[in-house]
């Protein structure tokens, strides 16, 4: 029977990688007192009173422990309250007056008017929706476009929404803008 090269080699490498790591560990061992570990005492710990909460049934469950507060939080001042006018907070402020009124009927999944639901609806496909609402109650394209940037939309979310709400005939100022055009003779 012959044993190939190859099996020789691989398993006379591995015998020697044994041998020369038993070695080095060996090597390495400390002998002596050195090779103890120090000492280490574990206490165990000690059961501790839990203090009662109110409403089980002590005496003092009617007591009420008044809070200290700090000057600073009674009298605010009003340069925190207002922010700079044209400033970003300004502008978020602004938008948080509008952001949860249903201007255009709250948006829903029930059934609104001769709707199947009130909002916008899309497939995936962006498909305009004309049952988008105008929450904000924008005037303009414009005005959608800018306040969907300064939100950080995604620019097609933005075309779709300001375009779904176009084609819906839900922007007031544009609505304005024609019936101007009109009366003008202009189109």
């Amino acid at each position: 029977m012959r044993i190939s090269s190859g099996l020789a080699v691989s398993s006379t490498l591995a015998v020697l990688s044994i041998v020369l790591l038993n070695g080095t560990a060996v090597s390495q061992t400390a002998t002596g007192p050195a090779s103890q570990l120090p000492g280490i005492t574990v206490v165990a710990p000690k059961p501790v009173a839990r203090p009662q909460r109110p409403g089980s049934g002590t005496a003092g469950a009617n007591r009420v422990a008044a809070r200290p507060t700090s000057p600073a939080s009674q009298t605010p001042s009003t340069s925190a309250q207002k922010p700079a006018p044209g400033s970003v907070l300004a502008r978020i402020a602004l938008l948080e007056k509008t952001s949860s009124n249903c201007t255009d009927g709250c948006q829903t999944s029930f059934k609104y008017g001769n709707q199947p639901w009130n909002g916008c609806s899309t497939s995936g496909d962006f498909i305009l929706s004309t049952t988008c609402r105008n929450g904000r109650n924008y005037k303009t394209y414009q005005e959608c476009r800018e306040t969907g940037m300064f939100l950080a939309w995604k620019h097609y979310e933005v075309w779709w929404y300001c375009s779904s709400l176009h084609a819906a005939g839900k922007l007031s100022g544009e609505k304005q803008q024609v019936a101007e055009l009109k009366r003008s003779g202009r189109r």
